[in-house]
This record gives C-alpha cells, sequence and structure tokens, in this order.
C-alpha cells in the first residue's frame, strides 16, 4: 500500500473545508431570502415557519393599507394577514409574485437597512403589479442578522421614490 502524500491530505482538508464554510450571511440576503418566501407557485403556500425565523420575535411590521391608513402588525399579526390574503383572493390556484426590482443597503456594525422597490401580483389576472417600497431595519445576532421592523410605502409615481431606488439619469 502506497503511502498518501502530506500535501494531498492538507489540499483534500483545505478544499473540504471551504466547501463547507459559507460565506457571511448578509443583511441583504436576509431581505432577499423573505421576498423568495413570499413568492410562491400554485398549489404552494409559504414556509411560514422559516419566515417566522427571519424576524426577531418583537419585531414590528408598519404597511400602507391603503393611501390614506397604515396597518401595525406583530409578526405573528402579519403572518395571519398574509394568510388571509392568500385565502380572500384565492392565490393558492394561482401562485404570488412578489420581487425585487432594485434594493440598496448599508451595514454599519450590528444593524442594517435596506431599502426595496419591489411588485406584487398575481399571475394570470388582468391588474398590473402593484409597485411599493419597503424599508428593512435589521439587527446581527449570534451571527445572523433578524429582521426589526419593516415599513411600507406605495410610490404614487416613480419620481417620488428614494434616492437609492430611482432610475440613474
Amino acid at each position: 500500500m502506497r503511502p498518501i502524500p502530506f500535501w494531498s491530505v492538507v489540499c483534500t482538508l483545505a478544499w473540504a473545508s471551504s466547501a463547507t464554510a459559507q460565506e457571511p450571511h448578509t443583511a441583504e440576503a436576509t431581505v432577499r431570502e423573505l421576498y423568495d418566501l413570499v413568492t410562491f407557485d400554485v398549489g404552494t403556500t409559504p414556509d411560514w415557519d422559516r419566515a417566522r425565523d427571519l424576524f426577531l420575535p418583537e419585531g414590528v411590521i408598519v404597511l400602507r393599507s391603503s393611501r390614506e391608513a397604515m396597518s401595525t402588525f406583530s409578526v405573528e399579526g402579519w403572518i395571519q394577514d398574509f394568510v388571509q390574503f392568500i385565502e380572500r383572493a384565492n392565490v393558492v390556484e394561482t401562485g404570488f409574485v412578489e420581487r425585487i426590482t432594485r434594493l440598496t443597503s448599508m451595514e454599519f456594525g450590528d444593524i442594517a437597512h435596506v431599502l426595496v422597490l419591489y411588485e406584487a401580483y398575481v399571475p394570470g389576472r388582468d391588474r398590473p403589479p402593484t409597485q411599493g417600497v419597503d424599508s428593512f431595519q435589521l439587527v446581527r445576532m449570534n451571527s445572523e442578522w433578524r429582521i426589526a421592523a419593516i415599513m411600507n410605502e406605495l410610490p404614487i409615481v416613480a419620481g417620488e421614490l428614494p434616492p437609492g431606488l430611482r432610475d440613474v439619469p
């Protein structure tokens, strides 16, 4: 039996270590994951347990419910509101898409702000996508980014978009 050269063992261990090592999870990646979770295909619904894990248990969500009103939710209240939307709009039969159009983020120490321009729509329906801006506040706890708060605004015209989300002239 031939001995295994030392350099071969070192290279194999280094490769195995790099293959299992994960890139540090960014605040932006946490936000992107939430959008991926609430986008679902026909016959499925979001993984609400995973969505819960992205938030601080005490997280707060403030959503624009109309042009004149806002609604405030706990994480559980936001999930319940989303479940009611799925049932009310019968989107299990169509799926639902909420995708990021533009995003800008800033991390500083253990806090982060992520600003998202998104569009949401129900596939196959005649209604055009709804566009909105979500403002995320995140904190890093135990090396993981958690959403502390989301605030939502519905821009009336594209010129009202905040800096960082506007088209570059």
